[in-house]
């Protein structure tokens, strides 16, 4: 039998998935999960989107310019312009979701064996587009302790080597719900133009900021034209994840034409999609208004909850639908295994994703998991029920 490749058997498993024979059997025997694992918002995809679609009026669902229709692209301009982001339409590439302008801003940014600077706990998929591209992540920890706050810059630049092509951060942060304020921004700002390396930053979940505070883009800091790249999706902004439409943004001439040069490898976006994209632009401000409100209720109800259980620790997120939580377990991975094939609470159980794999450093994550507050608030407080009695049972709980 012919081996596969070094990728193949080094690619990581999704900890956000791979659980999913698990809660598969234990729907078989009639259990009811709650998915707390994955970033599937409940809330409804708007009307703008669906009559756009329903409205498609072409008889050829014919290839869209490699970079995406022009009218959308102009259309992402003037949205990011509400958000103080000066930018034409010709900075935008648009992708076969966030996923692919990651890749294409990898390909475009940096060679095989160079490194890139990512506080953890980041995004799961970082680990695996960064296997994809030969590069090699440099993970700098932050700390539950003051809610996942940026890392001290002097441990950013220790970090720095000749090696070193570019910084990335997710703000919001998907898995931890950090905000990054605009003071961290700016030190991140002043570190990358001393070292003339690249800031990328994955924003897409620009809206979702609670508490009065405001989002900065990195977009919008001085300077940084041929160093910010930013990292955008429609999936979580309208509800709309199996669409798979993002973008890459930025105002380096360069680095657009190679993405480009890689979307014409590709062909196009989805063009269906596209359309769809295009018309929720214009959802109004009340969609938001009212999404932001629900996260916030279900934030406040899932955050109290942990924290009144005994031996969790739950930050309270600034944005985003995630937080990272510290329960009293040994193992992480085995504890959201355990739920899912050897516990039931009132025939209910929750799945959650092990926050392991949101880590590069071997062995961190252990006693963490994500929790996506992604469900109605009944179904919230169902879920959380159903975890501290768990929490109670698990053999393998800390005191």
């Amino acid at each position: 039998m012919p081996e596969l490749s070094m990728k193949a058997e080094l690619m990581p498993a999704s900890p956000i998935r791979k659980l999913v024979p698990f809660a598969e059997e234990a729907q078989k025997r009639g259990i009811k999960i709650y998915h707390l694992n994955i970033g599937q918002p409940d809330i409804e995809t708007p009307p703008e989107f669906w009559n756009a679609i329903k409205n498609f009026d072409h008889n050829v669902l014919e290839y869209s310019h490699s970079a995406g229709i022009e009218s959308y692209r102009k259309k992402l301009a003037s949205y990011y312009m509400r958000y103080d982001i000066d930018v034409d339409y010709s900075d935008i590439i648009v992708t076969t979701g966030g996923s692919e302008a990651l890749l294409f801003g990898l390909y475009s940014c940096m060679n095989p064996g160079d490194e890139i600077i990512i506080p953890e706990p980041f995004y799961t998929n970082y680990n695996a587009f960064a296997l994809i591209a030969g590069i090699t992540i440099k993970p700098i920890t932050s700390s539950i302790d003051n809610g996942f706050a940026l890392p001290s810059i002097n441990e950013f630049e220790k970090l720095i080597s000749a090696n070193t092509r570019a910084i990335m951060i997710c703000n919001p942060n998907n898995p931890t719900g950090y905000l990054y304020s605009k003071a961290e921004l700016e030190q991140l700002r002043k570190l990358v133009l001393k070292y003339d390396i690249f800031l990328f930053a994955d924003e897409v979940y620009r809206e979702m900021v609670y508490d009065g505070r405001k989002h900065y883009s990195i977009l919008t800091l001085e300077g940084l034209e041929q160093h910010a790249v930013v990292l955008d999706s429609i999936s979580k902004r309208y509800s709309a994840c199996g669409a798979r439409i993002g973008a890459i943004v930025s105002k380096n001439k360069k680095l657009i034409d190679s993405a480009l040069r890689l979307g014409q490898s590709r062909l196009c976006p989805p063009t269906l999609e596209q359309a769809g994209a295009e018309a929720a632009v214009d959802v109004s401000a009340g969609y938001f208004e009212n999404v932001l409100a629900e996260y916030v209720s279900r934030r406040d109800l899932l955050v109290e909850s942990l924290n009144n259980m005994e031996g969790v620790k739950c930050p309270n997120p600034g944005g985003a639908f995630y937080t990272t939580v510290k329960l009293p377990i040994d193992d992480a991975d085995l504890f959201c295994q355990w739920i899912l094939e050897s516990f039931e609470y009132e025939n209910q159980t929750v799945m959650m994703a092990p926050a392991p794999g949101f880590y590069a450093t071997k062995g961190l994550g252990h006693n963490e998991v994500r929790i996506a507050y992604v469900l109605n608030k009944e179904d919230l407080k169902k879920a959380m029920a159903c975890l501290a009695v768990a929490l109670r049972e698990y053999p393998g709980r800390i005191n």
